[in-house]
């Protein structure tokens, strides 16, 4: 098996510039080390993983925490952050917390006893305390969908009241007064944040906030369907109904037609994340996107930039922006 010391002598550099070729230093030139990786590739050289974290104090893993694998929110955020780092040579593990405290801090004890470089949190449950003082140890964390006080630094945020905003006033500017609302688990943030951007287009309106118009879900289907079949049962006038993420508003849907709606001739609905389902419902759903992508990519970045001294290809951004799209789901009040 080649050595290290042939890898040297054939790309004609030093040990030095073969280790930090390995390890992904940004600061060595882009032809130095297409020679490294050539010679690399003649020799058959496979660099020992256990010997490169001994020798650089660096194991190139980083720990992925999030709330559920399933869904394609976590499917997007996933991919974007591994695609990312596996293009600098960086791997991911990833593990799950499922909105529970102890398996949250139970998976980020395994990420660290693995000697991660760096972590990105999806955390839930976990109070921001703890977050904080998992950020004052040795190993650098980046939380996303989640403002913490304190390490507003290295937090990756939606503007979620802004978009629970944005999908009520879509619907106000239809003509609908009577709007149902099912929000995600109001422990959670963004549920909260999106519910008080609702109650904010409602206000600005001139409507007051009727708490029998909402109901609490799970970010579920099936909490969509119950949630509708609630608000129907008070509220028969019902034209609209606003949902704290597509799943729900995908089972709401469900829920109407078997209830005899047309939509949106007789109900609109409209959802929140922008699901890659979302178009292929029917009809296709009105929704706000949720830029997860863009906060995983620069999760990512900035782990890159902070802990491998990767440059960042973009000015570091810590709140994003969502955006309604509009599509069939949605239409104009009935007699408005």
């Amino acid at each position: 098996m080649a050595t290290i010391y042939e890898v040297s002598k054939a790309a004609g550099v030093s040990l030095a510039t073969v280790s930090r070729v390995m390890n992904g230093n940004a600061k060595v030139s882009d032809r130095t080390r297409q020679k490294v990786v050539d010679a690399m590739e003649a020799l058959g050289y496979k660099p020992n993983a256990i010997a490169q974290s001994l020798a650089s104090n660096r194991t190139n893993s980083v720990g992925l925490l999030v709330s559920e694998l399933h869904g394609s929110y976590f499917g997007d955020l996933m991919s974007t952050i591994e695609l990312i780092l596996k293009k600098h040579g960086k791997h991911v593990i990833i593990t799950a917390g499922h909105v529970d405290e102890s398996r949250e801090t139970d998976a980020i004890d395994f990420l660290t006893s693995r000697r991660c470089d760096a972590l990105i949190v999806h955390a839930e449950a976990v109070t921001d305390d703890y977050l904080v003082s998992l950020s004052n140890a040795s190993v650098p964390v980046a939380v996303v969908n989640r403002k913490v006080n304190g390490l507003e630094d290295k937090c990756f945020v939606a503007d979620n009241v802004d978009g629970g905003y944005l999908a009520t006033k879509a619907v106000l500017d239809k003509g609908h007064r009577n709007i149902g609302y099912i929000s995600g688990p109001l422990f959670k943030t963004d549920a909260s944040d999106r519910l008080t951007g609702h109650k904010k287009a409602l206000a600005e309106a001139g409507i007051s906030f009727e708490p029998s118009l909402m109901v609490e879900g799970d970010y579920h289907e099936s909490s969509g369907q119950e949630g509708f079949t609630s608000l129907l049962a008070q509220h028969p006038d019902m034209t609209a109904l606003v949902c704290a993420n597509d799943e729900m508003a995908s089972g709401a849907m469900t829920a109407a037609r078997e209830a005899g709606f047309a939509l949106p001739e007789q109900l609109s609905v409209v959802g929140f994340d922008n699901a890659i389902f979302c178009r292929y419902l029917y009809p296709k759903l009105t929704t706000v996107s949720n830029p997860v992508r863009a906060m995983g990519e620069m999760a990512a970045h900035w782990v890159l930039e902070h802990v491998y001294d990767i440059k960042c290809p973009q000015p570091v951004t810590h709140i994003f922006e969502p955006e309604l799209i509009l599509r069939d789901s949605l239409g104009p009040a009935p007699h408005a």
